[in-house]
């Protein structure tokens, strides 16, 4: 079996940094959004390092482990339900894509940004492209889709404790079958996107 391995670099010039950047949970009717960006070595190719969503769980374990041993930087951020509720979605996106960035720029000054999508507004003038599927064709956003999806789920896993009903240590806060009816059930909690699931608990009641 032939093994894929990503491009380690979008511009191939060796003299220039570049930082992958990536989100998991964007969709989910809990829990944050997880942004995430990462520098790796130019040349760093493994087989693990792909998109996090085409891994099993013990899979995303070792290769979180490989971006941590390797990385040369990196960021994590999590935006909060209210800050999603008190925006949207994609603002709380790039809010969390520029924390991650300056964060990151404090320890490594890179020279060109990545994004995983079509949405991005820029930072401080650096050179940056935009790659639907991104996490799937480059190891700097494959290395920040793995430290996102990891590190939310284990924040998901966290929040699930008192909140069982709604099975986000396996959902992860999307909205499976399993999620939506327990919110129809017991209604939401202060974890869920209001804004997301409002839909869900409009109940019209008969005039007659």
């Amino acid at each position: 079996m032939k093994h894929i391995l990503l491009k380690h670099s979008y511009t191939g010039d060796q003299s220039k940094i570049e930082v992958g950047v990536d989100e998991a949970g964007r969709g989910a009717l809990a829990g944050p959004v997880t942004v995430a960006a990462c520098i790796m070595p130019f040349g760093f190719q493994h087989e693990l390092i792909k998109d996090s969503k085409l891994l099993s769980e013990s899979e995303r374990a070792e290769a979180r482990r490989l971006v941590l041993d390797n990385a040369i930087a990196f960021s994590v951020q999590h935006i909060p339900v209210e800050e999603i509720e008190s925006t949207n979605i994609l603002k709380a996106t790039l809010i969390g894509m520029e924390r991650c960035l300056q964060e990151v720029h404090k320890k490594v000054n890179f020279d060109f940004i990545l994004i995983d999508g079509d949405q991005f507004h820029g930072f401080h003038g650096v050179p940056f492209s935009t790659v639907v599927g991104g996490d799937n064709m480059y190891v700097s956003i494959a290395a920040a889709s793995i430290l996102a999806k990891t590190e939310r789920d284990r924040l998901m896993k966290e929040l699930s404790e008192g909140n069982e009903v709604y099975s986000w240590g396996s959902n992860k806060g999307y909205g499976t079958k399993q999620h939506r009816d327990a919110i129809l059930e017991h209604g939401a909690c202060p974890h869920h996107r209001n804004s997301f699931i409002s839909h869900m608990l409009t109940k019209t009641e008969s005039l007659f």
